[in-house]
């Protein structure tokens, strides 16, 4: 999905009182599918909780028993599917999560609280 594709998208109404609109699916798909890694959706956390809200990678990979190009990967998948940007700045990079895509992902989970 480019980035551009996942800010286009309008947000549905929540899964529990519409269908999911097929253009709509077929965007958001693939960061549901990113989620669905334990590691991916720790880093994500670990990204969108960074108080200056981005953080380097040199502080995100001491988090994880996994090698540096594991991380990587697992980054680039994030970045791929829309949730995450990246900035190189030297031999760094920072990543910042896109709450536009983020906000779409919770509307559409969004169940109506029973009374």
């Amino acid at each position: 999905m480019s980035n551009q594709a996942a800010q286009d998208v309008v947000c549905c109404p929540p899964l529990a009182e519409r269908r999911v609109p097929a253009e709509a699916a077929a965007v958001l798909a693939p960061a549901f599918k990113a989620l669905g890694d334990p590691v991916r959706l720790q880093l994500l956390s670990m990204i969108a909780s960074a108080e200056s809200g981005e953080i380097c990678v040199c502080d995100l990979t001491p988090a994880f028993d996994l090698t540096g190009p594991t991380i990587s990967h697992h980054l680039r998948t994030l970045r791929e599917a829309g949730l995450v940007d990246a900035e190189r700045r030297g031999t760094w990079v920072y990543y910042r999560a896109r709450p536009a895509i983020l906000r779409q992902l919770a509307a559409l989970l969004t169940v109506a609280p029973t009374t």
